[in-house]
């Protein structure tokens, strides 16, 4: 099996009106369009850092556009996510302080063309319920779940399930590390101070430089009822956890052998049940964003090969979404804090 590269390009090119961009996510439509969506303003963690969407059609990206600000406080990590029935959610985090983040969502019923008034997820919220920054999966059994997480003292993740198509949600019990692989881990306790222009700190908000744990995770269910993750950690590796009862309850997270820089990750399960993960394979915690590859799982994510370099020129390529149709996987990172680029893969025999 090999990659065919269909597609690679910027979402939109220097005439942009925000100085840094980041995280982005992505849904492809059943029209062949694609929509896009991110934060960006001047710096991660600033007052004006808002939500900024772009849609692929035959003509090219469309112009970005704000989607999403509340005057003075930062946003973050948007998530977008079509039902079945074609209703489109884009879910985000709002708050000057990463800890007390509040889930807020919009809808739209033209495929991200014009967007509803924002609504909070869970009333009461604060540090994030809902997606942390990767897209829920729907079960066999048509329950939502959204891979989900805390950055308090110790980062902990946990699923959020949805049995009503996203009106109410319940949050499973919280997935620690493993205690000896907590207690391994080497991970700075307060802010570092960033001391080269190109480091993957220089530019992330002080409020998440803290904390050891795991965080953000990635969803596939295996067959009816049973769950798995993957998960940013602090300890070098990827991190895994499953679930038995369809996301209610899981293991403690445990090492991969897949490095982890401590930053971003994301999976999709393709049809044929292969498992296609994003990611920068830099086995240190803070490690450098570069570079970024795809792999490839056929046994449940147990061993990953068939490894595609996406970028590994010097700077940061991260923060990846990955969705897939039929053969094809489409992917999205942050490119140095200044574009957004998307792929479109076809895997060949």
């Amino acid at each position: 099996m090999g990659y065919e590269i269909k597609l690679q390009e910027y979402v939109f090119a220097d005439d942009i009106s925000f100085e840094s961009c980041h995280a982005s996510t992505l849904i492809a439509l059943p029209n062949g369009d694609l929509v896009a969506a991110w934060f960006a303003g001047t710096r991660e963690g600033a007052d004006d850092v808002a939500i900024w969407s772009s849609r692929r059609t035959d003509g090219g990206w469309t112009p970005p556009v704000k989607v999403a600000d509340e005057e003075g406080e930062p946003h973050w990590n948007p998530v977008l996510f079509r039902e079945a029935d074609g209703k489109v959610w884009l879910f985000y985090k709002v708050g000057k302080a990463i800890r007390s983040w509040r889930t807020m969502y919009l809808l739209s019923e033209d495929d991200g063309i014009t967007w509803s008034v924002p609504h909070i997820l869970v009333e009461g919220d604060s540090g994030g319920r809902g997606p942390v920054k990767n897209k829920p999966i729907v079960l066999q059994d048509g329950t939502w779940v959204a891979p989900a997480s805390l950055e308090l003292d110790i980062w902990e993740a946990f699923a959020d399930l949805s049995h009503d198509n996203g009106m109410t949600w319940a949050a499973s019990e919280r997935i620690s590390l493993q205690q000896s692989e907590a207690e391994a881990s080497d991970v700075p306790v307060k802010p570092v101070e960033p001391v080269v222009s190109e480091s993957p700190l220089s530019l992330v908000a002080e409020t998440s430089l803290q904390g050891k744990g795991v965080i953000q995770p990635t969803l596939w269910e295996s067959e009816p009822g049973k769950v798995h993750m993957l998960l940013r950690s602090s300890t070098g590796l990827i991190c895994r956890s499953d679930s038995a009862d369809s996301g209610k309850t899981w293991s403690a997270a445990y090492t991969t052998g897949l490095p982890n820089n401590n930053s971003g990750i994301d999976l999709v399960r393709m049809d044929g049940g292969a498992l296609a993960l994003v990611y920068n394979p830099v086995g240190q915690n803070w490690g450098k964003r570069t570079p970024i590859v795809i792999s490839l799982s056929r046994d449940n994510g147990v061993t990953w090969g068939e490894t595609l370099v996406l970028e590994d020129a010097p700077g940061e390529y991260s923060y990846p979404a990955i969705v897939s149709v039929g053969n094809d996987v489409f992917v999205s990172y942050t490119w140095r804090r200044s574009r957004i680029v998307v792929w479109q893969l076809s895997l060949t025999a």
